[in-house]
């Protein structure tokens, strides 16, 4: 979607545009520490080079003034499109002379509740959560471990209350078979992969495995409909990382879909859903249309120019159009949810507003995951569980829930159309090492690195002081 058609959507739902634009020129410069959508993170703003995410903000990935539309008005998967018969003619030829790949990216979860500890040290040890000055970036490992530690059984009885681990591998391997057969039926055999950020299979994982297959052409697809800095970025940055150190891969044309849910498929997919649910209550016009998204904190969105809020309102908007397109004129609100730590977070926040409702009446209430795809300890337990039993207790009566889309045969469709939109634009990718990285892996400096970090964070974050504040205000 261009500027124009950009601004002309926000212009009707009467939001601003700023941050979009505001990231689009400054993601080149700056990178933030960034809270995963896992509800456990810390925050902190940094900057890093414009080398290091070159291939990220290419003006053909970006919603930008250079991207054009294609002929149904629709960003096309936030990638450059290009007319109908040239889509598929580029991406089905190309494809008969190659081996086309397509790269989920998801955040991945505990499959145990054995694996809760490791997989919130492998959240913590990551330097895009918690973003330690250069001075003390030898602290990085061993405060995660601190923190992982500390909060284990808190998360423990979450995943517990849902099984005892994560459906999200299950269903992100599920969702990746019915693409891989989705876009075989029209014509494009492709390798289907998984890459989980912080548990198995690892992005590494699923990289080398692409590697081994001697994939030609890979589209990566975050399984994130709105784009922010602390996830779809996140993940991006791991692969940058692993691309630059591989001379094979570094040569690889990549075309990254960095946002999609603006794209009709996924709109309709989310109006269907909705309008079943909304028939499933005695008085479905009486129903509050409750969508509760993912927040971050408000510092990537007011400082690094995070676009997570303007697409997710966005987003809302063209929902709330389609459903009105179909005669449903429910009255409907966005919140926010799963914010952790002193910082400040995206307002208005679920469990305040579920009371604010209820005080204020509103007897039918339907929840919308509107930034999950999957379901997971977020839906499963945060939504499903604390949230109903706040509703509940505060005034409201019959309480519904959207489910997550899964594997919704015309949401995985819509999948498989902006893999073959984003083929053409497909590039290859390299940064440069920089310094710093290059030193992290001098195994005398690391060694040193954390033997004295070990000590110093024994003393500093073992204290009764500091093991309360993690307990009570970061956690």
């Amino acid at each position: 979607m261009d500027a124009a058609s950009c601004s002309g959507v926000l212009s009707r739902a009467k939001l601003p545009v700023s941050n979009l634009h505001k990231f689009n020129q400054t993601l080149g410069s700056y990178i933030v520490s960034v809270s995963c959508q896992s509800s456990e993170g810390l925050n902190n703003v940094n900057r890093v080079s414009s080398q290091a995410l070159a291939y990220t903000v290419r003006e053909s990935y970006l919603c930008g003034p250079v991207q054009r539309r294609n002929p149904a008005g629709i960003c096309a998967a936030g990638v450059a499109t290009y007319g109908e018969n040239a889509v598929e003619y580029e991406s089905h030829a190309q494809a008969a002379e190659d081996k086309v790949g397509v790269l989920l990216l998801n955040l991945g979860g505990p499959d145990t509740l054995h694996d809760v500890q490791p997989f919130l040290f492998n959240l913590f040890a990551d330097p895009d959560i918690i973003r330690l000055p250069r001075l003390f970036r030898f602290l990085q490992w061993p405060l995660a471990k601190l923190i992982s530690v500390v909060r284990a059984p808190k998360s423990k009885e979450g995943y517990a209350a849902i099984g005892g681990g994560s459906p999200l591998r299950k269903i992100t391997d599920e969702q990746a078979q019915a693409l891989k057969t989705a876009l075989e039926a029209k014509n494009l055999p492709v390798n289907v992969y998984v890459g989980m950020r912080y548990w198995y299979p690892f992005t590494e994982e699923a990289v080398q495995q692409i590697k081994r297959d001697r994939i030609t052409r890979l589209v990566v697809l975050p399984l994130y409909p709105q784009f922010s800095i602390s996830t779809t970025g996140s993940s991006i940055r791991v692969l940058q990382n692993i691309f630059r150190e591989d001379a094979y891969l570094s040569r690889l044309p990549v075309s990254i879909i960095r946002s999609w849910y603006q794209r009709e498929g996924y709109i309709n997919s989310m109006a269907d859903l909705i309008q079943k649910e909304l028939g499933k209550f005695q008085k479905p016009e009486e129903v509050m249309i409750f969508f509760s998204a993912h927040g971050v904190p408000v510092s990537y969105v007011e400082k690094a120019g995070d676009p997570y809020r303007d697409q997710m309102e966005e987003c809302i908007y063209l929902i709330m159009q389609r459903l009105k397109d179909r005669g449903i004129n429910n009255d409907h609100t966005l919140a926010y949810q799963s914010r952790v730590g002193p910082v400040k977070w995206l307002k208005p926040y679920t469990d305040e507003v579920l009371v604010e409702l209820g005080q204020k009446g509103v007897k039918s209430l339907l929840a919308i995951p509107v930034s999950f795809v999957s379901e997971h300890i977020e839906t499963l337990e945060e939504i499903d569980m604390e949230y109903k039993e706040l509703a509940l207790e505060s005034g409201i009566e019959n309480w519904g829930r959207v489910p997550a889309l899964n594997c919704t045969p015309s949401f995985i469709t819509d999948l498989a159309d902006a893999v073959i939109e984003a083929l053409p634009s497909a590039l290859a990718m390299s940064a440069p090492k920089n310094i710093s990285q290059e030193d992290d892996h001098n195994p005398v400096r690391y060694a040193i690195k954390m033997f004295f970090g070990s000590i110093l964070a024994f003393v500093l974050f073992f204290s009764p002081r500091m093991i309360n504040a993690f307990r009570n205000q970061l956690f």
